[in-house]
């Protein structure tokens, strides 16, 4: 074979299993595409342009924009999208891969306008849904570019907002560890009351349970002593000293009274050490 000379001289080409070929006859697009294989072309009349038809990643540059909330993001993505009309992604547009990009930035930053910031955060299926759509509008029919997939990369937050939402999530910490801790004391009285309720039909219950924290603290191997009452004389004296307080009320009385004196009042002390009887009543001499 001379040097120089190969298939596409004389009008052989080789279109991959991943390529579309379209065929242009003095400028004009001839109707049909060239599948993959080998093909032939008249090299003097005709041209053959060969359209990738694989699934093409672009990453779209990070967007700053202000959400609906009026909060200042800066927003990136990936498109994936593939040609699904050769014809139509050479001719309806000159180079499809920067369009699809441009279509891709703004609008990404036309979504993050209409989301707010919660959204873009927690909801990104949804938001990468819509912004599928919206890409996918203006590509598949009249550029015959079909977006397959969008998903958004990163968010990123103003510092200010970082520490707002880090104060927002220490608070709500402590509110549910609060609400635990008051569930729990609650639980725990409802358990001491029924236990109270036990100890206080069986009076045995509460010495041995006084016996079994002696026997807990002793266990510690502490400085620490400890002197068991028993319940029985903690009650004894309960039972004495109500009793007790009722008879000194009625020894005073008792000693008031003189049963020497004729009358019923006794005698009364006076100043100066004389006694002052009660004046005789009727009858008495």
């Amino acid at each position: 074979m001379l040097r120089g000379v190969g298939p596409g001289m004389f009008g052989f080409k080789i279109i991959t299993q991943y390529e579309k070929g379209i065929v242009f006859r003095f400028g004009r697009a001839m109707p049909g595409i060239r599948a993959a294989g080998l093909t032939w072309v008249n090299p003097f009349t005709m041209r053959l342009r060969k359209v990738n038809m694989q699934i093409i990643t672009t990453a779209v540059p990070a967007q700053e924009a202000i959400t609906r909330d009026n909060v200042t993001l800066r927003v990136d993505a990936v498109v994936y999208y593939r040609v699904v009309d050769p014809i139509k992604a050479v001719i309806n547009v000159q180079n499809y891969a920067f369009a699809v990009s441009q279509v891709a930035q703004t609008s990404l930053r036309s979504v993050i306008g209409q989301s707010n910031m919660d959204q873009l955060l927690s909801e990104r299926d949804k938001v990468n849904a819509h912004l599928k759509d919206v890409i996918d509008a203006p590509t598949e029919q009249p550029w015959g570019i079909r977006v397959e997939r969008v998903e958004i990369k990163d968010v990123s937050l103003p510092e200010s907002m970082k520490r707002s939402m880090s104060r927002q999530a220490e608070a709500e910490r402590e509110r549910r560890a609060r609400i635990i801790s008051a569930d729990g004391e609650y639980q725990a009285s409802k358990k001491l009351a029924q236990a109270a309720a036990v100890m206080t039909r069986d009076p045995a219950a509460l010495q041995l349970r006084l016996l079994q924290t002696v026997v807990e603290v002793a266990a510690e191997k502490n400085s620490t002593l400890v002197m068991p009452v028993p319940v029985e004389l903690l009650r004894f004296f309960d039972r004495v000293g109500p009793a007790a307080g009722r008879d000194e009320p009625a020894a005073a009385a008792a000693g008031d009274e003189d049963p020497s004196l004729p009358g019923p009042a006794g005698r009364a002390q006076l100043g100066n050490g004389s006694v002052a009887l009660d004046p005789p009543g009727p009858g008495r001499s």
